[in-house]
């Protein structure tokens, strides 16, 4: 299980000296998101200030851009970091895709993202080969790369795409097409090993491949002190107030309680909505351990699920240094 270190929102002046410090501590690899920056320019840095770690995007929002866009992006990032770059793409939701990304919500989620991934790859095999583009689906026709537009061939074209997802229909999903499954920091083990696993093994079934051969990387919450559990409290009661994300309380008897969640986020109550997560689920949502014992903790609850793993607390030096230090020690 490699241990990876998520990057935070921050400007990109800084991005240098977090990663080289990330490199520098043993993090396997370090993964931005889609907040509040492009979860994509970090990678240029990163990939020019380190000569190790690995970089990925946990996630850049697929419907908000086209295949091309993020085809030449991953193609320019994969080739400047020397092969360290892994494409991690999500979905969001619909409210964000439309009201903030002013992009049209598709019809069927799947089949998109599936549509996505294939032009990517048929774009990326019109590069390397010199083959003709000739991309034909439901959402996409791609068909024009003249060679004014073509970036010609990569030294390092296998570009990994892992994709993020809470319920079963992303994770089969990864299994038929993707490289990697990114875990949203809002699960169990529990439903990890009895929801996704079996979805992710059941997509390889027409591909010929094993589950094994899909990198499952899990982020972590992880509660060690009082701040960090009504941290926790928040987010997870923010997570569970997702309609969509409602699988993952059912499985363990709590549907009520995230009907109630909706309710309350519906309303603006959010200050309400940390109420209703019990002590009871914090153990079961998130990995309760002193920062002695985190490290074993965390190998424990995921020996069996996770190829990697990131704690959901970003990576920034200079804080809680100690803290990084002793975790990243008691990793073997």
């Amino acid at each position: 299980m490699l241990l990876d270190a998520a990057l935070p929102p921050t400007p990109l002046s800084k991005v240098p000296s977090i990663a080289l410090e990330a490199e520098a501590l043993g993090f396997n690899a370090i993964w931005s998101s889609e907040t509040i920056h492009s979860p994509f320019l970090p990678g240029a840095l990163v990939a020019e200030h380190t000569a190790r770690l690995i970089f990925g995007t946990a996630v850049a929002v697929s419907f908000a851009r086209s295949p091309a866009t993020m085809a030449y992006t991953a193609w320019d990032l994969a080739q400047a970091s020397k092969g360290r770059f892994i494409l991690g793409l999500g979905t969001q939701v619909k409210a964000h895709i439309e009201r903030r990304f002013g992009m049209p919500w598709p019809d069927s989620p799947l089949n998109k993202l599936r549509e996505q991934i294939a032009a990517m790859r048929a774009l990326w095999h019109t590069w390397q080969t010199g083959e003709r583009l000739n991309y034909r689906g439901h959402y996409y026709k791609l068909t024009l790369m003249s060679p004014f537009f073509n970036p010609g061939p990569s030294d390092y074209p296998q570009i990994p795409i892992y994709i993020a997802g809470v319920n079963s229909g992303m994770a089969r999903l990864a299994g038929e097409v993707a490289d990697g499954f990114l875990v949203h920091p809002f699960h169990s083990p529990q439903y990890l090993v009895e929801v996704i696993l079996p979805a992710i093994e059941a997509g390889t079934i027409n591909t010929g491949r094993k589950r094994q051969e899909i990198s499952i990387s899990v982020t972590a919450i992880i509660i060690s002190d009082h701040e960090e559990r009504e941290f926790a409290r928040q987010q997870i009661a923010f997570y569970a107030s997702t309609p969509s994300y409602r699988p993952v309380m059912a499985l363990h008897g709590w549907k009520e309680q995230a009907k109630n969640l909706s309710t309350l986020a519906a309303r603006g109550k959010w200050a309400e909505m940390p109420e209703i997560i019990s002590d009871e689920m914090l153990a079961v949502f998130t990995t309760v351990a002193s920062s002695n014992d985190l490290a074993a903790t965390l190998k424990e609850r995921y020996h069996d699920i996770a190829d990697r793993l990131t704690l959901y607390k970003p990576f920034m030096p200079g804080e809680r240094d100690s803290f990084w230090k002793g975790l990243i020690n008691a990793w073997p």
